[in-house]
């Protein structure tokens, strides 16, 4: 038997879709309905690491988590990871698939992309009651239509009702609706079923004329009218969302974290818990100008690792960050592509990060070396902090038993420490398979602790360590310990929860209920 369904599509990129379909899956979970989130194809640098080592759009795995689910892949079974421009690693239920352009992407996948994306669709609507999708961009984008397998082709498809999803804070929502509506045929516009406008900031009473104009212009209602909300706590997945950011730090926060915003960056997510800890200011610079002396840079990880190396080099960040390390003004802290740009070496002699063969120095900070291979590494991974690792603690820290650490590794390349290095690993680490657990030496650190670099993905996540290492910056200004950290899981549940009590309180879910049964 075929269960409810219902699909949000949006008048452009960026108006809210990934957030409502979130919403409406831990509203749908919270009303006791086993509910999995589905977008057939995604393009997002900032991906998700399923339990069996595969590779999703972030959205989709935050999605699951919304539902209280373990992501798969079927969830989203098509990533595009953009490399450089007109360039994107295509990636398929979670493995590489091929590295295409734009046009051949068109001309010779897309073609055969609707048996896999409806085979993956049915199996979650045969294992779930309900299934919410989610488009990408626009469906009114005519240049692509043909092609679509992720907005209008696909609710036909599965015969799923759209919900239409409008952003007003950036003007001309109207127009935007009804513009995406003219650009519709009519078999694609009787699928939608309700409109709603989202990021309003202003006074329901004044915009009351324009729904009811929309209403009596389109004949579609409209759903509801969400309000504009600046702190949602969610992970965002595309970087787009890095431009509202600020370059400069937060008033009253003890602790200034700078992270270089390359073009290319990618799992971003790894500081958002270092973001909602009330003395650290986080901010995303991409240039020497806006550095200044924080107390920490990250450099983070990357989907064009030595492409992003020439960013920095180009805009005097290698530089000036070489320069605060000798001050000792800073510790240099790299994640996966940023943690092999701290190396002396990155070599790619048959031309798996870039277009050609080439070799690049880093900047020399760590005695690591990486050679790229076609291989990639996607896996779960779980362990503790080493003896060296411990610089990493404040003082009344270091002589714990353990500090636990978990996370996920994304990356291609190998990365060896120079014979006779001083340094040592950070972290004892097992990746988490279907079979026997492998354990590996991740990592190393400076021995004054300046500078430290890891493949761990969610290193931050982790309370203990983070807070930790958090007082033990403090600690190096002067500054008394604070007792008292966010809890992630708590953090992140609770955000899932506020989210949906607004999207309940201004939405008729009643009536999409009706339009998921399709009634």
């Amino acid at each position: 038997m075929r269960r409810s369904i219902i699909m949000l599509q949006g008048t452009a990129s960026d108006v809210g879709k990934s957030v409502i379909t979130t919403a409406l899956c831990r509203i749908f979970t919270q009303d006791g309905w086993d509910t999995a989130p589905f977008k057939s194809q995604n393009m997002a640098n900032n991906s998700y690491v399923t339990v069996d080592g595969r590779e999703i759009g972030r959205a989709q795995g935050v999605q699951a988590e919304a539902c209280g689910k373990l992501a798969t892949t079927d969830m989203n079974p098509i990533l595009i990871k953009p490399v450089r421009d007109m360039h994107s690693q295509i990636v398929v239920h979670g493995q590489p698939y091929a590295q295409m352009s734009a046009w051949d992407y068109r001309q010779n996948f897309l073609p055969q992309a609707r048996t896999l994306v409806m085979e993956a669709l049915n199996r979650l609507r045969d294992q779930h009651e309900m299934v919410v999708m989610e488009g990408a961009g626009s469906p009114a984008e005519i240049n692509l239509k043909d092609r679509d397998i992720v907005n209008m082709n696909l609710a036909g498809w599965a015969d799923a009702p759209v919900l239409l999803v409008a952003d007003i804070d950036r003007g001309g929502v109207f127009a935007a609706i009804v513009g995406t509506l003219e650009l519709l045929e009519l078999h694609e516009r009787s699928r939608v079923k309700g409109f709603i406008i989202n990021k309003f900031r202003g006074d329901l009473a004044l915009l009351q004329p324009g729904l009811d104009w929309l209403e009596r212009r389109t004949g579609i209602p409209v759903i509801g009218v969400l309000p504009y909300e600046e702190n949602l706590h969610l992970e965002a997945e595309d970087s787009v969302a890095l431009q509202r950011k600020s370059s400069r730090p937060l008033p009253g926060r003890e602790l200034d974290i700078t992270v270089i915003h390359y073009p290319r960056i990618s799992n971003f997510t790894d500081m958002d818990l270092l973001e909602a800890e009330p003395d650290v200011s986080v901010r995303y610079v991409d240039h020497e100008d806006q550095l200044g002396t924080p107390d920490v840079i990250i450099l983070p990880g990357t989907k064009d690792t030595l492409g992003d190396l020439e960013f920095l080099q180009e805009r005097g960040l290698t530089r000036r960050i070489s320069e605060l390390h000798a001050r000792r003004a800073v510790q240099l802290v790299g994640i996966c592509g940023g943690y092999q740009m701290l190396g002396q070496t990155l070599q790619d002699p048959a031309g798996y990060d870039s277009p050609t063969p080439r070799t690049a120095k880093g900047l020399g900070l760590l005695p690591i070396s990486t050679v790229f291979a076609a291989s990639k590494t996607t896996v779960h991974a779980e362990g503790h902090l080493t003896a060296a690792g411990r610089l990493l603690l404040q003082k009344t820290d270091e002589e714990q038993p353990t500090i636990p650490v978990k996370g996920y590794e994304i990356h291609m390349g190998t990365t060896t420490v120079e014979s006779g290095a001083d340094v040592q690993s950070l972290f004892h680490l097992h990746h988490i398979t279907d079979h026997h657990p492998t354990a590996i030496e991740d990592g190393c650190i400076l021995p004054d602790g300046s500078v430290w670099g890891t493949y761990l993905h969610g290193v931050f996540d982790n309370d203990r360590l983070r807070r930790s290492w958090l007082n033990s910056l403090r600690q190096l200004k002067g500054l008394e310990p604070l007792n008292e950290s966010i809890h992630g899981y708590t953090h992140r549940e609770e955000a899932f929860d506020r989210l949906a009590d607004t999207v309940r309180k201004h939405l008729d879910m009643e009536r999409i209920y009706h339009i998921a049964a399709g009634r």
